[in-house]
């Protein structure tokens, strides 16, 4: 009852209120600053649009229904996607903000960072790191249920992320806030060549794809992104405090795979029937390693020009 007189309150009073409305989203569970969380659609968007990543798919689902389902979570959710280009990272990212707001990803509270962007330069370390840490904590008072997405984290200059280590943790608090309701997701190639060589030595024993555990790659993928000198979590804190949830592993695909994604593409442009174009497209592309050719080297990332010119 309390919850709605406020709600009334705020609805005709003046325009001053909006500060108050702002603090209200950030302490009180009934204003959702545009979270609209749909778990099963994501779940659904998930296993119908993403080829080939079984480990992605029962990860992602798993982790952010039992983070959203926890009224009072202890830390945020922290994604660490990594895999071969083409292999569905972005992808899964963008499901994440379209089935976690009214908005879906043009949200304002859905913030996404790209280093060649945002960060160029290397030398300017310092300086990004205090703008990095002032924009994350300014947009968590604005809405503790906020999702930051950092893309291309190979190319993000090492030391800069760590800024973020208070936030991620247990025990860090922001004036005002929750902030442990926030997810992060960074996204990388590193940690590729590992990703890779377990599917690829699964494949040579005959084994099939969905045999592969996340028990085979956690351990290997957060050393192989902590040793790589050229990714953004080189010798990270975050990493060496145990601070990221989860990291998921993004397996290479298989021409079965590139064939769906040239299908779905061509069902969304109306030629679902176009079988000739799936068999061209999919015959075009190059596959890894030469003894075998059991991967595309590119995933679906070229599909849609391979698209175009075959049609």
């Amino acid at each position: 009852m309390l919850a709605r007189l406020f709600v009334l309150f705020l609805f005709f009073c003046n325009p001053v209120c909006c500060v108050f409305q702002k603090l209200y989203c950030t302490i009180s569970d009934s204003c959702d600053c545009d979270f609209k969380p749909n778990i099963r659609d994501l779940e659904w968007d998930l296993y119908k649009n993403v080829y080939g990543q079984h480990l992605a798919q029962d990860i992602v689902s798993e982790e952010v229904a039992r983070f959203l389902h926890n009224k009072s979570p202890s830390r945020p959710l922290v994604l660490s996607f990594h895999g071969s280009s083409g292999t569905g990272k972005t992808l899964v990212s963008s499901m994440l903000g379209n089935h976690l707001y009214g908005s879906a990803m043009s949200s304002p509270y859905v913030h996404q960072f790209v280093p060649t962007l945002h960060f160029p330069l290397p030398h300017r370390v310092k300086q990004y790191r205090e703008e990095l840490k002032d924009w994350v904590q300014g947009n968590l008072t604005e809405c503790a249920r906020s999702v930051f997405i950092f893309d291309e984290m190979e190319k993000m200059p090492p030391g800069l992320i760590d800024v973020l280590e208070p936030l991620l943790g247990p025990s860090h608090v922001v004036f005002r806030t929750n902030y442990r309701k926030a997810i992060y997701v960074f996204i990388s190639t590193a940690g590729e060549e590992v990703i890779n060589k377990v599917a690829l030595e699964n494949r040579q024993a005959g084994r099939e794809r969905e045999e592969i555990k996340l028990d085979d790659l956690q351990e290997a993928i957060a050393q192989a992104v902590y040793n790589n000198n050229t990714s953004g979590l080189f010798q990270s804190n975050i990493i060496q405090q145990k601070l990221i949830t989860r990291f998921v592993p993004f397996l290479p695909l298989s021409r079965y795979h590139v064939e769906r994604c040239v299908h779905s593409q061509l069902c969304q442009r109306g030629s679902c029937s176009r079988n000739d174009v799936v068999e061209a497209v999919g015959g075009d592309m190059i596959y890894t390693p030469s003894k075998g050719k059991y991967f595309s080297s590119t995933g679906c990332k070229t599909v849609p020009a391979k698209i175009n010119f075959f049609l």
